[in-house]
Order: C-alpha cells, then structure tokens, then sequence
C-alpha cells in the first residue's frame, strides 16, 4: 500500500466532510402533497437525448484528436491554454445540441407541475418514500406531437429552498478552511511520502499511514468541522424564518423551490 492511495483517502475524506454542508434528509413525509419528483435518467434515456449525446460524443472524440495534435509539441503554458480552450468549445457545442432539449424538457416538467399543482419537483434519486413522481407524465409530453405548452402560471411559494453549494464554498470562510486544509495537506503528502519511503518494513510502513491518516482527520476537525457546523447552523436559521420545511442542493431542485442562498452566504460574512 502506498501512500499515493492514502491521499486519495484523505482527499475522499475532505470531500466527504465538504459534503456534510448539504447532506439532508430525503423527501418522504405522507402529508407533503405539493412536492414532485421525477428520475431524470429516463428522461436522458428518451431518443432524441440518445441522438443528441451521441453527437455530441462524436463531436468531443474528434475534437480531443485535433487538440491532442495541437498539444504534441506545445508549452506547458500553451497546453493549459489548449486545454481552456478544448473546455469552451465542448461547452458551446453541448449548449448547442443540448439546449433545445433541455428547455423543452423543463417546460414540459413545468407544465406538468402545474396541472397537477406542485410547487416544487426534485431528483428522484434523493426520494425514499412520498412525494408525487411525473416522470411518466414527462416522457409522454415529450414524446407526443408539438411542443410542451409553457405553464400560465408561476409555482406556487414552495416550503422547499435549496442552496447553492459552489456559492456557499465561494463565501470567505468557506474558502478559506478549505485553502487552509489543501495546503496542510500539500505539505503533510510530501513529508509522510518521504517516511514512507524511508520506512524498512511493513509495520513501519502501516505505522506511517496510520500516522498520516490520523494527522489529516485532526486536521478536519480543527479547520473544516467549525466551517461546517456554521454553515449548517446558517442554513437551519434562514429555513427556520423563512418556514422550510426541507432544505436541499440546489442540484437536486428540477423545478420550483425557494432559493435561499443569498441569505445564508449573508450569515457567513
């Protein structure tokens, strides 16, 4: 076992905790009528996303062939460029070919939303128990004749918020916990690699990552735990004064729900 795979575990570990910010309990409460859900794999499976993500495979395969060419003989600076650049036109063609389907797609769900008088329609994959599944409905105002007909009107005020991860990990102590631990991190890889290396035998060698393992958790603990249970406390208050009853990633928000971000990054200034 190398300590290469130990940082994995560590990087798992931090990863893991950054999670704990909006890891929440799944929708399923029985006397929750308004909420929806719909599995959004079927939805990708339907043919016209099939043919659409093959395009836009083909169009990145022959893309990676023609940037790896340019790349051969480039600078490590003119690499990251090509690199950037190979993201931005992957972006572009995908907004291209996936556009059109993703719009439809979401006036569909709304439509659907609407008529059966949702306020709010999460991933299914978060779902255990409850709520109201439209996928089915979805699939065949998708797959019928014409466009899915947009709503008349808006969602009703739902008492589901969702928060934005990357802007809560953008806020400065967020931030700055983070940085902290990478860079302790950074520096505990290169000393532990060179114990490592150093160690004569297999118990040096466990004794070594244990070591490692444990230095990396106490540092969790110290730098990021804090971050976490504030954040957590942030979102609990806005939900509180604001009468959620569910808070969730806004990942998981496919329509309707109650943004709640901007509060929560104010409490953590």
């Amino acid at each position: 076992m190398h300590v290469r795979n130990s940082r994995r575990r560590a990087v798992a570990l931090a990863c893991a905790l950054g999670a704990a910010l909006f890891a929440l309990p799944a929708v399923g409460a029985t006397d929750i009528t308004d909420i929806g859900s719909i599995d959004q794999g079927a939805i990708a499976s339907l043919p016209a996303f099939q043919v659409a993500n093959r395009q836009l495979q083909q169009y990145g395969q022959g893309l990676e062939r023609q940037f790896s060419k340019r790349a051969a003989h480039a600078s490590r600076a003119q690499q990251q460029q090509l690199g950037a650049e190979f993201q931005h036109r992957m972006a572009d063609k995908q907004r291209q070919v996936l556009g059109p389907l993703l719009q439809r797609a979401q006036v569909a769900i709304a439509s659907v939303a609407s008529s059966k008088n949702l306020s709010v329609v999460v991933d299914r994959r978060i779902v255990v128990y409850g709520g109201t599944d439209i996928t089915g409905n979805v699939r065949d105002l998708l797959s019928g004749v014409g466009a899915p007909v947009p709503p008349v009107s808006t969602p009703p005020p739902s008492k589901v918020g969702y928060v934005d991860q990357q802007a809560i990990d953008q806020t400065p102590k967020v931030k700055a916990a983070s940085d902290d631990f990478l860079a302790f991190k950074a520096t505990q890889d290169k000393l532990y690699g060179q114990k490592f290396k150093d160690a004569k035998t297999d118990a040096d060698r466990d004794a070594v990552l244990k070591d490692y393992h444990k230095t990396l958790d106490d540092r969790q603990t110290s730098t990021l735990k804090p971050v976490v249970d504030a954040t957590r406390s942030a979102i609990a208050d806005v939900a509180r004064s604001k009468g959620l009853i569910l808070v969730i990633d806004r990942g998981n928000i496919v329509f309707g729900g109650t943004d709640i971000t901007s509060d929560v990054t104010a409490k953590l200034k």
